[in-house]
């Protein structure tokens, strides 16, 4: 008896599989009451006959492998299962939902397929093989592209808030700023200004760091505006405003007399600060921070060192990561244990805008030093090359 081949089954039975996906689509609430027969099939006809066609393919041992991976090979383009996913995410559905649609369509497939091979019992197991894998890169490219579209409007919406919250907040500062000036009230008003103003500062370098850290995953990364500039000046003047913040704390600077550059002063400025600023948090209080700025041939090092207790290892390759927290060994309580966490991530990125590199080293003996090293003459500057005095 010839064999019923699985792609062959599906092209035959596109109507029973699709009415049996259908009426498990039905059973998920509340989206898929919403919609109408031809919306509930938008794509699963795509997607049968793409497994169909994957099934009538000559498969080699190697493309076996790989699709196993979900290397599987694709056309050029979004794939049925990629247009389903943004269908679907528009639609309102989660992706446990969306995940449970493929397990419907495969048990829907598979079950038609065994009853017809019981009144037709030479049928090739391998294809139920090909079948499976087919399934496996499709639900695979679904999810991948269905979470991407979530980050995506995440990050929008916290590009949105970012900007949104940049005007309301000026008005705070410069009321506060005003008021700090003022000659002719009590002094209780002049502190509570002071706090307002020290609070609104904050939030706006939180502010500043959301949209900096959402312009990274947008697309455009951090933008940087570079010309010639004394890196000594800025490190002095970023060790004095944490001084000013932190007088409680010892932070101390090692630079030589002159060391010019090509850089984004103000970007400079932020990362070094960021840097600072976590070397203060998780330092011990009895030794200093210290901040020291050399050279090394054609690069310039920045290193930012603290006597605390060490990062674990198994958090030193996620310590740039967005959103990654390090639990802090010691008992103060400042303000910046609030933040969001991200300001590692951005001062990385800041030293790749400049064609640079920040990495970290921490154990018990030797404490926790950050070192960013930058390029004094970045890429695409060559022209500027004898603008730059020596050291």
């Amino acid at each position: 008896m010839k064999k019923q081949r699985l792609d062959v089954f599906i092209r035959d039975n596109l109507e029973p599989i699709l009415q049996a996906w259908e009426d498990f689509a039905r059973t998920i609430e509340p989206p898929a009451l919403t919609m109408d027969d031809t919306e509930l099939r938008d794509h699963a006809r795509q997607m049968l006959l793409a497994f169909a066609a994957d099934l009538a393919t000559p498969q080699s041992e190697h493309e076996r492998a790989e699709k196993s991976k979900g290397l599987g090979k694709r056309e050029h383009g979004d794939t049925a299962s990629e247009t389903h996913a943004e269908a679907r995410l528009l639609s309102g559905y989660t992706v446990v939902q969306l995940v449970s649609e493929y397990r419907a369509l495969r048990s829907s497939v598979l079950t038609l397929w065994a009853a017809d091979a019981h009144a037709h019992p030479i049928t090739d197991m391998a294809d139920v093989t090909r079948f499976n894998e087919a399934v496996d890169q499709a639900l695979a490219e679904s999810v991948a592209r269905y979470e991407s579209l979530v980050k995506q409007s995440q990050n929008m919406f916290l590009a949105i808030l970012g900007h949104d919250l940049r005007n309301p907040l000026g008005t705070v500062v410069s009321g506060s700023s005003f008021l700090m000036q003022a000659v002719d009230i009590p002094p209780k008003y002049i502190l509570v200004a002071t706090r307002m103003f020290n609070s609104a500062k904050r939030m706006s370098k939180l502010i500043n760091d959301l949209i900096d850290f959402t312009r990274t995953h947008l697309g455009p990364g951090i933008p940087i505006r570079v010309k010639l500039g004394s890196m000594v000046e800025i490190c002095e003047e970023v060790v004095n405003e944490l001084r000013t913040f932190h007088p409680e704390k010892m932070i101390e600077l090692a630079a030589p007399p002159q060391l010019d550059a090509i850089f984004d002063d103000s970007r400079i400025a932020q990362a070094l600060s960021n840097l600072i600023g976590n070397a203060v948090q998780y330092g011990s209080a009895e030794v200093p921070v210290r901040v020291q700025l050399t050279t090394h041939g054609d690069d310039i090092a920045i290193t930012v060192h603290n006597q605390g207790a060490p990062i674990a290892p198994d958090k030193l390759a996620n310590i740039f990561d967005p959103l990654v927290r390090i639990a802090a060994g010691v008992g103060a309580d400042y303000t910046e244990r609030t933040s969001l966490g991200i300001g590692l991530f951005i001062s990385r990125e800041i030293a790749h805008a400049h064609g640079g590199q920040l990495g970290v080293a921490s154990n018990a003996a030797d404490g926790t030093t950050f070192t960013m090293r930058l390029p004094r003459l970045p890429k695409g500057f060559q022209g500027a090359a004898d603008a730059a005095p020596g050291a």
